[in-house]
């Protein structure tokens, strides 16, 4: 799947089939269920769920929070706008899809 075939899907609403927790964390959020998103993630200690986490706080604002999970993450405080960053790290799980 590409980005760009990612992004249909919350167009239309639509939760695609067959995506991880991570993936679909992102899509929640950027559908505007940014709770629904954090629940997905927030008892999950993976570096990709840790990452997620981390970007849906510093979208809600909480830098401080946002900043623990970066580096639990292992990945740097993004300096991106929040939609670069969202791409990224969709673009990055697409990537690891089979």
């Amino acid at each position: 799947m590409t980005i760009e075939e990612f992004k249909t899907y919350i167009d239309l609403k639509k939760k695609p089939k067959g995506i991880d927790m991570h993936l679909l964390a992102l899509w929640e959020a950027k559908s505007g269920n940014w709770g629904q998103a954090h629940r997905i993630v927030q008892n999950e200690s993976s570096r990709m769920a840790s990452w997620v986490h981390a970007y849906l706080h510093r979208v809600e604002g909480d830098e401080a929070n946002a900043g623990y999970w970066y580096s639990r993450a292992g990945v740097p405080v993004s300096n991106n706008q929040p939609d670069e960053e969202w791409e990224e790290i969709v673009t990055e799980l697409l990537s690891q899809l089979p």
